[in-house]
């Protein structure tokens, strides 16, 4: 076994821990109270649910893809980007809890959802450039035989695109990433919670007890996010037999990354026009659409790469096993 399987199964075992010590914790500070288990319950749920985002799932394959390339352990990835994206709800979460009014959470709402849209999509546009550049590149490669590393090395582009390159080089560098992905508070699942926080607020629950919700959330979030990036490394890691295979896998792989990307980016953007009063057209209509099922889109592009790998590997297996058995058979005597 790997150093690096060692490592993620580690973490996965840390997160397994961290769950079950975060219902133990709201299991002695709820009292065994049926309503509060049922509420936290759902606090759970709204992190495992929120991790499945569209965004969250571009932004940790974009990472994983990025630090493997440079040769750097992305284990961590979706680990710290969740820590930052739940740094901001158990945030917002304590002030519900010592402040007396909630006027500032609609001024809150409003000025971090246009920072943390502003900051998705220019690093979801960020990143698909990089990748679309890493396509050609590999296309270029697949078409020329020759075997070009993907790295970025000499050229306009290659400048061009070098300080999106190391705009994020260690995993937690996506703490930060992940806080500012989380200001807005713009999607059912954050929204849900905060709801919930201030219904038991109203109802006498002291600060560490509404402070039991987003630990869940957190919780829950972090063991997707993470698993998520595991299974990205493992997607990413995985190498064909033959250098053209290997290629041909590689391309398909950067290209989706770079459409779901593309993709995400500008369902957010258009999906902030009907945030700006333009309702009336029907693609500001189906983007808002979508960014209310974004557990859904990340669900779906997450199961697409998933089958890309899987289907990679069958296709490798099969066409090697048939080039085996189209070897000539050695000459015996009778």
């Amino acid at each position: 076994m790997t150093a690096r399987c060692m490592q993620g199964y580690r973490l996965l075992v840390a997160l397994l821990f961290l769950n079950v010590l975060a219902w133990t914790l709201a299991w002695f500070c709820f009292g065994g109270n049926g309503t509060l288990l049922a509420s936290a319950l759902l606090a759970w749920v709204f992190g495992l649910r929120h991790a499945m985002d569209a965004d969250h799932i571009v932004a940790i394959d974009l990472v994983t893809r990025k630090l493997m390339v440079s040769g750097r352990s992305p284990l961590g990835v979706g680990f710290f980007f969740s820590l930052g994206h739940s740094s901001v709800v158990c945030l917002a979460v304590f002030l519900l809890g010592v402040l007396p009014t909630h006027d500032w959470l609609e001024r809150w709402h409003l000025v971090g959802g246009s920072v943390g849209s502003a900051v998705s999509i220019a690093f979801l546009f960020l990143m698909a450039a990089y990748n679309v550049y890493a396509a050609w590149r590999q296309w270029h490669a697949l078409m020329y035989k020759t075997d070009i590393p993907d790295t970025l090395s000499g050229g306009v582009m290659a400048r061009l695109f070098a300080p999106v390159f190391r705009l994020i080089g260690r995993s937690w560098q996506m703490y930060p990433l992940g806080f500012l992905f989380g200001l807005g508070f713009d999607t059912a699942t954050e929204v849900g919670l905060l709801g919930l926080a201030a219904a038991q607020s109203a109802q006498g629950l002291g600060v560490l007890g509404i402070l039991m919700f987003p630990l869940l959330f957190t919780a829950g979030m972090s063991a997707i996010d993470t698993l998520d990036a595991v299974l990205m490394i493992r997607a990413y890691g995985w190498s064909a037999q033959t250098q053209t295979r290997r290629q041909i896998y590689n391309l398909v792989i950067t290209g989706v990354s770079a459409l779901a990307a593309i993709g995400v980016g500008v369902t957010e953007y258009v999906a902030g026009w009907g945030e700006d009063g333009v309702t009336g057209s029907a693609v500001v209509q189906i983007a808002s659409r979508l960014t209310e099922h974004f557990p859904l889109l990340g669900s779906v592009i997450l199961v697409v790469f998933m089958a890309l790998w899987a289907g990679a590997f069958m296709w490798d297996k099969t066409v090697a096993r048939r080039e085996t058995g189209m070897e000539p058979m050695p000459h015996t005597r009778g």
